[in-house]
């Protein structure tokens, strides 16, 4: 099916994934079932001390919290990466291609990020990762190593 932003078809690239979920860490389930089997197992003859269990309920809302602050960031920076590939249609980009020489072209399309993807610029008919991309400019740059045909 044709991108919309390009007009090209999807080619499968395979991409790094940015998270690494580590078994050794607790998340937010992990300590709230802490909190609650503490309520349900304490001594009742010496109960909790009332402000310690304001404590740890504050702490359990900062972690959530922090969660959803790194999910709207995690988001947002979604969108930048969006707008600047965009950006870069029209544009001549000095990128670093798999053998390490420096290649300047032309952008004529950019495929957009999708799940943990990466945008994917279209430089003379090359698709290169956005995050290969080391220069852009308006006019043609001088000083490369090679430079693809636009």
């Amino acid at each position: 099916m044709p991108d919309a932003v390009s007009g090209t078809q999807n080619v499968p690239v395979t991409y790094a994934t940015p998270q690494v979920d580590r078994g050794d860490q607790m998340g937010k389930d992990t300590f709230l079932k802490l909190l609650v089997a503490q309520m349900r197992y304490q001594d009742p003859s010496k109960p909790v001390d009332s402000s310690q269990m304001i404590a740890q309920t504050a702490t359990f809302t900062q972690v959530e919290k922090l969660e959803q602050i790194a999910a709207s960031s995690a988001t947002a920076l979604i969108l930048q990466e969006h707008a600047a590939a965009g950006a870069m249609v029209g544009r001549h980009v000095t990128y670093t291609d798999t053998t390490g020489t420096s290649v300047t072209g032309l952008v004529s399309s950019v495929r957009l990020a999708s799940g943990d993807g990466e945008a994917v610029a279209v430089v003379a008919g090359q698709q290169v990762q956005v995050g290969r991309i080391t220069a852009i400019s308006t006019t043609p740059s001088s000083g490369t190593s090679s430079s693809a045909a636009s």
